[in-house]
């Protein structure tokens, strides 16, 4: 589990192979209490990869060569009071924008079709060591009306929402999801 109040010393020294494990250990704990809690179902989608080749080391297959058998959607997909969730968690090297081409095109019509068949998809992402939900509505806007090649911060706390760190669930983005959406309002 992460302590939440060495998170910063954290985020200041990890290494750059380890972008976004912070980020993400945080939404897979938080996934874990909303199942503890029966609250919703949200998984992190595995990467398919095929395996080319494999060796035995103390009895066991070990993956010794493999591929990216198709092009991955987003990192995490489930349900959530019947709505279909489908979001990116990505955490941004600047200070001042996140970089559009830390998602891929593949995963900008993902999100288009999501939309399209009335799921919900949106993108946590951390910048400046703060974290942002960004519905992608607003992401579509933005790439759909702007030449920019990165999304500034501006905007993230201009469209976007803050997400707290907390203890239980460590980062409730369904929050903010019931906040735009008007889900425990009875307005589904």
């Amino acid at each position: 589990m992460i302590n939440i109040n060495n998170l910063n010393n954290l985020v200041s020294n990890k290494s750059h192979g380890n972008r976004g494990m912070i980020l993400e250990d945080l939404i897979n704990e938080t996934n874990e209490y909303y199942l503890k809690k029966d609250i919703a179902l949200i998984y992190k989608k595995p990467t398919p990869i095929g395996i080319s080749k494999v060796k035995y080391e103390n009895g066991k297959k070990v993956l010794e060569k493999g591929y990216f058998k198709e092009k991955s959607t987003l990192d995490y997909n489930g349900l959530y009071e019947g709505f279909y969730l489908d979001f990116e968690a990505k955490e941004s090297l600047s200070n001042t924008a996140f970089p559009l081409s830390n998602i891929k095109t593949h995963q900008t019509n993902h999100i288009r079709n999501v939309i399209k068949h009335h799921g919900i998809s949106f993108l946590i992402v951390k910048i400046n060591k703060v974290f942002y939900y960004l519905d992608g509505h607003d992401y579509l806007d933005f790439i759909d009306h702007n030449d920019r090649k990165s999304i500034p911060i501006e905007y993230f706390s201009e469209k976007g929402y803050k997400l707290e760190l907390s203890y239980n669930p460590s980062l409730d983005y369904l929050k903010i999801v019931d906040k735009i959406y008007g889900i425990k309002d009875g307005l589904k």
